[in-house]
């Protein structure tokens, strides 16, 4: 047991091995592959990259950001060259992902249009279209940051794209600052992906 769990990459295949059997477990029950039972799966698939990526916000405003300008200097090289480099691989395609499953979710439930115009798209007005709308605008901005202004931001800061170190500096502010606008804009969207559901089914 030690030695699977050692290894990441075998934890997490026999993590999504059992996953898989679960699932098998719902089609078995329910019996259909029809909309509904995809649904859970991207549903499923949403929550899981959706948790990785703003775990990974979290991490890097509630952690990172916060205790850098206490380590060392001789220090910081480990977490610039290595730690950061990785979690930021992990935090953008979590984004991606959890953006995909999201749109996917929304057009296989029927609600997409619906949802990015805010439910003004229909009569009479859906406040519950207008809420996933509002949440789904917000994880957009939230998208589009990471791979827009962040991840860019971060390659200059990081040394992974050349920069002198005024620029590394000014890249690294404008990073974190993006990021406290992501931080921002993450509690109000969970709201709306959580609340939603329950609320308006």
């Amino acid at each position: 047991m030690a030695g699977l769990l050692s290894n990441l990459r075998n934890t997490l295949i026999v993590s999504f091995i059992l996953a898989l059997v679960i699932i098998a477990g719902y089609r078995m029950h329910y019996g259909s592959f029809d909309a509904i039972f995809w649904q859970a799966v991207f549903r499923w698939l949403h929550v899981l990259a959706g948790i990785l990526w703003i775990g990974l916000l979290y991490y890097f405003n509630f952690v990172q950001i916060r205790k850098m300008p206490e380590i060392p200097a001789e220090l910081k090289p480990a977490v610039s060259k290595y730690i950061a480099p990785e979690a930021l691989f992990w935090f953008r395609w979590a984004a991606l992902v959890t953006w995909v499953m999201g749109v996917i979710l929304a057009l296989d439930r029927g609600y997409l249009v619906q949802a990015i115009t805010l439910g003004f798209a229909e009569t009479p007005h859906s406040p519950g279209h207008a809420f996933i709308g509002m949440g789904m605008w917000l994880a957009t901005i939230m998208f589009i940051n990471v791979w827009a202004f962040i991840w860019p931001a971060q390659k200059i800061a990081l040394g992974i794209v050349e920069g002198d170190a005024a620029a590394k500096a000014a890249a690294g502010r404008k990073a974190m600052l993006f990021s406290r606008i992501n931080t921002l804009l993450s509690v109000p969207m969970l709201a709306t992906m959580t609340m939603n559901q329950t609320i308006f089914g």
